[in-house]
């Protein structure tokens, strides 16, 4: 699979998948640009090369076309970044994108309008994919985010390229999962947080041959406490998945895995920030109380785990960050990867609420690598090929 290194984009017109489905406030205007400054490299690369750069994205879910969804509100955050004047196309396909790209010269920049503006976008559509392929004589994909989706503008309009290559961030993005899933250093230590034991079953079933140490925390540790028979409360339980609970154990036991498990529990009665809170063993839990966080003990006893670690994955926040009187677990548990991290090892955040945790407390900055890409990054750890990736082969 060739990479952006692999060509000079010199006289050369380079069509881009990039992530810039950025939130944008009341005012249209853009509240993170971290994706843009992801893409950043790879559209520099190209300019420096003496070519140009289209860029195609989408952003948000317009049902047809609505304005509040326009990429033109992008215009100023991405010109900012990129610190060259982006130019704007009014549509992605069509006389007025085709225009737009005739008139680019050399060491410019053209960001064309959203492509989910048009139904065949998401739908793979080939036409529609023909007719960006139009635009651009080297097909770049670079949007990690949306590359497990078999859309048009990620996967379809590769078919049209006999040049197309990883951007410097999709490059990144797999080389980190790689170091984590194929790691030669040990021991290697996965943390999966987050509400369901549901929604990170296969990854547990692929991860599991890979690591050493498996540290699972947030609500969807309480579905294992209760299948080995604790008492949890009114804590959030998936009372069908208990059985494959205790498989799990019995699978990383044979596997010489080691699972952790809180052991303590900061418990309230109500799903308030202002509420009375104690901290209980998580297998004896108050009748009409609930877990919100990871107890003072489980900190001590993660961090530890953690300490000890030479690639660190982690997936899933322990408690309800969003709530501050729910946020120390979560907290304490990026503290501790962050000084992991310090002293040598590898560290690899991902998945919305991880992601969204790190920034939060400001540890985004201490983490080997953040990934932009939560459902993307889900999926390779589920051992699946993201069709994005495959069109680039």
């Amino acid at each position: 699979m060739k990479t952006i290194k692999d060509f000079n984009f010199k006289n050369k017109k380079a069509l881009i998948r990039v992530d810039f489905n950025v939130p944008i406030d009341k005012e249209f205007n853009v509240a993170d640009k971290s994706r843009i400054e992801g893409a950043k490299p790879t559209i520099i690369k190209v300019l420096e090369d003496g070519g140009s750069a289209i860029l195609m994205s989408h952003l948000g879910r317009p049902e047809g076309r609505e304005e509040k969804y326009s990429l033109k509100h992008v215009l100023n955050a991405a010109s900012d970044v990129l610190g060259v004047k982006v130019k704007f196309a009014e549509d992605c396909i069509g006389h007025k994108a085709e225009q737009a790209v005739a008139e680019l010269k050399p060491g410019e920049i053209l960001l064309l309008e959203n492509l989910r503006y048009y139904n065949e976008e998401k739908k793979g559509d080939k036409e529609f994919a023909e007719k960006l392929s139009k635009l651009g004589d080297i097909y770049v994909n670079d949007a990690f985010g949306t590359a497990h989706r078999a859309h048009a503008s990620t996967t379809i309009v590769a078919e049209f390229f006999e040049d197309k290559a990883m951007g410097f961030l999709l490059q990144k993005e797999v080389e980190s999962l790689d170091k984590v899933l194929n790691s030669t250093e040990k021991p290697v230590t996965a943390i999966l947080g987050g509400a369901k034991v549901s929604s990170k079953l296969t990854v547990i079933e692929n991860i599991l041959p890979k690591v050493d140490h498996l540290i699972i925390g947030g609500g969807m540790a309480f579905t294992f406490i209760k299948a080995q028979g604790g008492q949890i409360g009114e804590s959030l339980v998936e009372d069908d998945l208990q059985e494959m609970a205790l498989d799990i154990l019995k699978k990383a036991e044979e596997q010489n895995v080691k699972i952790h498990l809180p052991v303590d529990s900061v418990v309230t009665q109500e799903f308030d920030n202002n509420s009375e809170t104690k901290v209980e063993n998580i297998k004896q839990i108050t009748d009409g109380w609930m877990g919100l966080d990871a107890g003072p003990e489980t900190r001590v006893n993660f961090a530890k785990v953690i300490e000890e670690s030479r690639i660190i994955l982690w997936n899933g926040p322990l408690g309800v960050f969003e709530m501050d009187t729910f946020a120390d677990g979560t907290i304490a548990l990026a503290k501790a990867i962050a000084a992991a991290t310090e002293k040598g090892a590898f560290s690899l955040v991902g998945g919305g609420d991880s992601v969204s945790a790190a920034k939060k407390f400001g540890f985004d900055t201490k983490m080997s690598y953040v990934s932009t890409g939560g459902g993307a990054m889900l999926e390779m750890l589920e051992g699946k090929s993201l069709p994005g990736i495959e069109a680039l082969n």
